[in-house]
């Protein structure tokens, strides 16, 4: 089978719902790690609202303090035109913008409803074209949401339809509060590979809260997925999603598709070595399983 990418979200939606706040230079030094564990696309804030979001205030001086890297993308989350201009001025050169699949979502994240969200996205995705700059769309909320409950699969059809009007680089269907299992995973993809071009690449970003996550992320390889979210250690969540818990993790993510036979294109003692770091930093025990149970044992040898 042929590999999979995988994009580093711990310095973005990893920390974003974290009550452990890091300085501006640890974020710097997990952006590295990442980097050096492998990740070629690192997701390494968000140009929100402070208020809103507190943990992402420091966006500029974070992008300022990053070196440029052959064949590394540092990516931002945007949810409005406001934050497309920050981002371009920042010298971001790969933007996520976020569509919500239900109208209560929508107003809590972004101030607006699905309407409102569609035409936001094709304004950022026109203003993006035209500066150079590559923009992505997730569609959260993807597989249920905390105040509506299901989302309708002609409604994600819908939607989906509508945003590829103006298409993204790569369009991810995002498992928001982490109620996702493989059947939903297979049928919602399967409704996303029908419409979107040969030049929009399929991408999803599930949360473990039911411990499903990485069950859903090898579905999601074999639907057709070619890109895959993760975060060190298991961090993470969403600020505006009840009960919300970290993403899967990128070490769990690694061994799942190693052990699958799938290429995933990172170092895992970098990796490990990176965990271990975080997990010091935080003061706490992460979620990820590999973490601490490590990857597949090595035999001892049988003493007579």
């Amino acid at each position: 089978m042929s590999g999979v990418r995988i994009v580093e979200v711990s310095p973005r939606d990893g920390l974003q719902n974290e009550s452990v706040r890091l300085t501006t230079a640890q974020k710097a030094e997990l952006v590295e790690r990442a980097v050096g564990f492998g990740a070629r696309n690192v997701e390494v804030t968000s140009f929100v609202h402070p208020g809103k979001v507190p943990a992402m205030a420091d966006a500029e001086d974070l992008m300022a303090s990053l070196p440029a890297r052959d064949g590394v993308a540092y990516s931002a989350l945007i949810l409005n035109e406001r934050g497309l201009d920050r981002a371009i001025a920042a010298g971001v050169s790969e933007v996520n913008a976020v569509i919500h699949c239900t109208d209560t979502f929508s107003r809590r994240n972004q101030g607006t409803d699905i309407d409102g969200g569609v035409q936001i996205w094709h304004n950022i995705a026109r203003t993006a074209r035209a500066a150079g700059v590559t923009a992505n769309l997730t569609v959260a909320v993807a597989f249920g949401c905390p105040f509506e409950g299901e989302v309708p699969l002609d409604r994600l059809r819908s939607i989906v339809s509508r945003v590829l009007e103006e298409p993204p680089a790569e369009l991810s269907l995002a498992d928001t509060i982490g109620v996702a299992v493989p059947v939903a995973v297979r049928e919602r993809v399967a409704v996303a590979a029908e419409l979107v071009t040969s030049g929009t690449a399929l991408r999803a970003h599930f949360h473990d809260t039911r411990n499903c996550g990485i069950a859903n992320a090898l579905t999601a390889v074999e639907a057709g997925v070619s890109i895959l979210d993760a975060s060190l250690g298991g961090i993470g969540g969403c600020p505006f999603a009840p009960n919300a818990t970290g993403n899967i993790a990128t070490e769990d993510l690694a061994y799942a598709l190693e052990r699958s036979g799938i290429d995933h294109g990172l170092d895992t003692v970098a990796l490990q070595e990176a965990g271990d770091w975080l997990e010091a930093l935080f003061g706490r025990r992460l979620p990820a399983g590999v973490l601490h149970a490590g990857g597949f044992p090595t035999p001892s040898p049988v003493s007579n």
